[in-house]
């Protein structure tokens, strides 16, 4: 009796991580239609290949390096030997935290749409989500005991307290968008987007559905993201669901506000909501995910204006501002709201979550800047002016989105 309710216990987690893992997957489609919407029509293509395709890289870069990085697990033995733990839920989780890894490729295309080399970019993508992402990764979830474990050097400086990012405002988001950034500022604004003067010539989005349409596959799937980071049924909370429901309202409902009805910032305030509240998820009260939320959706509607017009950084989709910024907000935030006296579930603290939410964004900067400058000078990064005006499209995959509209003047 206790065996056969031990594998059906064990049966039940392999299925909830498989499920959570193919919600999240679900999300890189997302990540894609989002791309799609925002770009130029000769871009649309290489934005849906170039995602499915780092996914693919990221996949196999994860199995053999990345998750061994971070937990110190590898697959090289028998399938025998791995399905005798648990019917292989280690399988399973590895799948689910793979779609974490991946989506930091996913988070870079946004910003680099255009312009960047899709190649160089594979490789890079490669780097990434083998060797950086799962560094940190291991410093807060694995067995790189540094920020997140209780036995953490974090947490012996800080009273016992460690970082807390429970779903990843902070490992998989900041991360991304951080990482991106360098890439944005080193590849340079795509052409024609400020004239020889420095005046800004805003490049509209391309189709406003499909932008609507990823930010929709985006908000479901991330149900799947930070609810399912459980890892197992006996750890599910519905506190983790409703502050993920309450920030992204939070995030929709100001972004609504501040940019006057404007349809691009407010799927993107749902998904600042979401960024934002994934770290304490498990910690804050409802209204304190709501308020997280809608200043994260300020952060971006405003850092997005900022970073255009005032740094002029060419971030196509603003993912620095949407992924780095808010999820850095998101990783301190947690250290504010989950404090007991603010209806927080406590066991957080403002400096370890300042530590970690920094540590994060230096290790970003300095791993991208090295890579990206290394690949820029073995290959160069970008594509050339020709190429770029013709769009990627046709130069790298030979095929427009619409072939049987074939025209002679590039949009």
């Amino acid at each position: 009796m206790e065996q056969t309710v031990n594998t059906l216990s064990n049966s039940g987690d392999v299925l909830f991580m498989m499920l959570g893992a193919v919600m999240v997957f679900a999300m890189h489609g997302g990540f894609a239609f989002l791309e799609v919407g925002t770009v130029r029509r000769k871009n649309q293509v290489n934005a849906l290949v170039k995602i499915l395709v780092d996914f693919s890289i990221s996949t196999l870069i994860y199995f053999c390096v990345g998750y061994t990085l971070a937990y110190g697990i590898n697959f090289f033995i028998p399938a025998k030997d791995l399905m005798a733990a648990n019917q292989g839920y280690e399988l399973v989780h590895f799948f689910f935290l793979l779609t974490f890894a991946a989506a930091i490729p996913a988070i870079i295309s946004g910003g680099i749409a255009e312009r960047a080399k899709f190649w160089t970019q594979a490789v890079a993508a490669g780097i990434f989500v083998g060797i950086t992402y799962p560094l940190f990764e291991g410093m807060v979830w694995g067995r790189i005991s540094l920020l997140g474990q209780n036995d953490s050097w974090l947490a012996q400086h800080t009273g016992g307290i460690p970082f807390h990012d429970y779903a990843g405002s902070v490992v998989v988001h900041s991360m991304g968008g951080w990482i991106a950034l360098v890439a944005v500022v080193l590849l340079g604004p795509r052409r024609g987007r400020w004239d020889h003067q420095g005046r800004s010539t805003p490049i509209p989005i391309s189709n406003v559905p499909f932008l609507a349409l990823g930010s929709w596959m985006l908000c479901v799937g991330w149900f799947g993201f930070n609810v399912m980071s459980a890892a197992s049924i006996q750890g599910i909370s519905g506190l983790v669901a409703i502050n993920s429901l309450m920030a992204m309202v939070g995030g929709i409902l100001v972004a609504l506000v501040l940019s006057r009805n404007d349809p691009g910032f407010i799927h993107n305030g749902a998904l600042a909501g979401l960024v934002a509240i994934c770290a304490g998820s498990d910690k804050v009260h409802p209204l304190g995910a709501f308020i997280i939320g809608g200043i994260a959706a300020a952060i971006f509607v405003r850092g997005f204006t900022w970073e255009q017009e005032k740094l002029k950084i060419d971030d196509v989709l603003g993912v620095w501002p949407l992924h780095g910024i808010c999820g850095s907000w998101g990783g301190i935030a947690c250290g504010i709201f989950g404090q007991e006296v603010l209806g927080g579930m406590g066991g957080v603290g403002f400096v370890a979550q300042v530590v970690g939410s920094f540590a994060a964004i230096g290790m970003a900067i300095v791993f991208s800047f090295t890579v990206y400058k290394f690949l820029d000078l073995m290959f160069g990064i970008r594509l050339s002016e020709e190429e770029e005006m013709i769009g990627s499209d046709l130069v790298i995959h030979k095929l427009e989105s619409l072939p049987e509209d074939r025209t002679t003047s590039f949009r």
